[in-house]
């Protein structure tokens, strides 16, 4: 146990988000395409030798935290009983903002303590992080995958071959991913299976070979964005803004309420970082990032 460890947790952001109907368990059925991002926060794994059991630290984020969840359940599991560790998140990802920082810090602390122990395999993070919630499987190795059930069904895809800048508009007022899918389902937003399976497959032959985006722009459309404007109207103007700053696109990312806006032409990271230093009046303060793929998320020793 090379102790102690570091780990990057990567932000994920939908590539066109499609909902079905609600599934016997309470989840919706979905259709997505997952990327991580350059956008993360930094887990550290050290020993707690004054502690009794596993301790996690998220200063400024109060509450339970999923990352503690995630390294019970991975000690239940594989019956690992080494010393009591410390997790330290260092949050850098908006907290409640559609960009699955909580299940990126989940899915980081089964890598951490996956490389303390020496025991599990991807098979076994995979198990566990479906258990933790929809958005965390496809966080576990970060990169791009066409996810469907209701998040925990993963195809890899193939890494961007070029990549493309992404600014980041988060937004004051945080919303719960339950109250967007009520709204949703108020608002009548869900689609027939049929219909799903079809974006589906459209979604894949798109990004099949490695292409930054689809070509069609109507595959990045988010079927939660009317209800997360219904929840947060100041969702619309930060839509309007990342067009007025150049956006080839932009739509909410997730279940809201951060606003994403995509750059994929020549330049597209520098083009990003160009209109987040136009709008840097704004609070929160925008972001830019870009894909990454699973070297990024590598737990390493300090």
């Amino acid at each position: 146990m090379a102790l102690p460890l570091r780990a990057l947790a990567p932000a994920k952001i939908n590539l066109g988000l499609f909902v079905g109907p609600t599934r016997a368990d309470g989840r919706h059925e979905l259709v997505s395409v997952m990327q991580s991002i350059s956008l993360a926060d930094e887990l550290t794994l050290e020993e707690a030798p004054a502690a009794a059991d596993d301790e996690v630290l998220c200063p400024g984020v109060p509450g339970e935290n999923l990352a503690a969840r995630a390294l019970i359940m991975f000690r239940e599991t594989t019956a690992w009983d080494g010393p009591p560790l410390r997790l330290t998140i260092d949050k850098r990802i908006p907290v409640a903002a559609g960009l699955g920082g909580g299940s990126a810090d989940a899915a980081a602390a089964l890598r951490l303590i996956r490389e303390a122990s020496g025991l599990g395999d991807e098979a076994l993070l995979l198990a566990l992080a479906e258990q933790l919630g929809a958005d965390v499987p496809a966080q576990v190795t970060p990169g791009r995958y066409l996810a469907t059930g209701a998040g925990e069904s993963l195809e890899l895809l193939p890494d961007p071959v070029s990549p493309f800048g992404i600014l980041v508009l988060p937004q004051a007022s945080p919303l719960s991913t339950a109250e967007v899918y009520a709204s949703a389902d108020r608002l009548g937003l869900a689609r027939e299976a049929p219909v799903l399976a079809e974006h589906r497959d459209a979604l894949s032959s798109a990004l099949e070979l490695g292409a930054a985006l689809p070509a069609d722009a109507r595959l990045l459309h988010n079927d939660l964005q009317a209800a997360s404007i219904e929840l947060c109207p100041a969702i619309e103007r930060a839509l309007a803004r990342a067009g007025e700053a150049g956006a080839e696109v932009a739509f909410v990312s997730g279940s809201g309420p951060t606003v994403l806006g995509l750059f994929a032409r020549a330049n597209g990271l520098a083009r990003a970082q160009r209109a987040a230093a136009g709008l840097a009046g704004l609070q929160p303060q925008p972001l830019t990032a870009v894909p990454v793929d699973a070297s990024f998320g590598q737990p390493h020793p300090i």
